[in-house]
């Protein structure tokens, strides 16, 4: 295996892995982003108004796209799983 493929393979999971995080992580982003500007607008500073809306959003989204999640990282494994035997060349 030479630097190549190895630089290949880790630009894959790299990708993956954001592309895998992206839907949550913009959500997160999204409503925090409401709910600070409800806070400043508001001066209401309670730390449970941060929490539970971005943890019920995290859970719709683990929900709603759990499978394709899993189904993502599954295709990724298997195709990294059945180069092994090319590695080796």
């Amino acid at each position: 295996m030479g630097p190549d493929q190895a630089l290949g393979m880790l630009n894959q999971m790299l990708w993956n892995a954001a592309i895998v995080c992206a839907p949550i992580l913009g959500a997160i982003l999204v409503v925090g982003l409401v709910i600070s500007i409800f806070q400043v607008a508001t001066q209401l500073q309670e730390m449970t108004l941060t929490f539970v809306p971005k943890l019920a959003v995290v859970t719709m989204l683990l929900i709603f796209l759990g499978s394709w999640m899993l189904g993502r990282l599954t295709q990724f494994a298997q195709a990294m799983i059945l180069s092994i035997p090319n590695l080796a060349q």
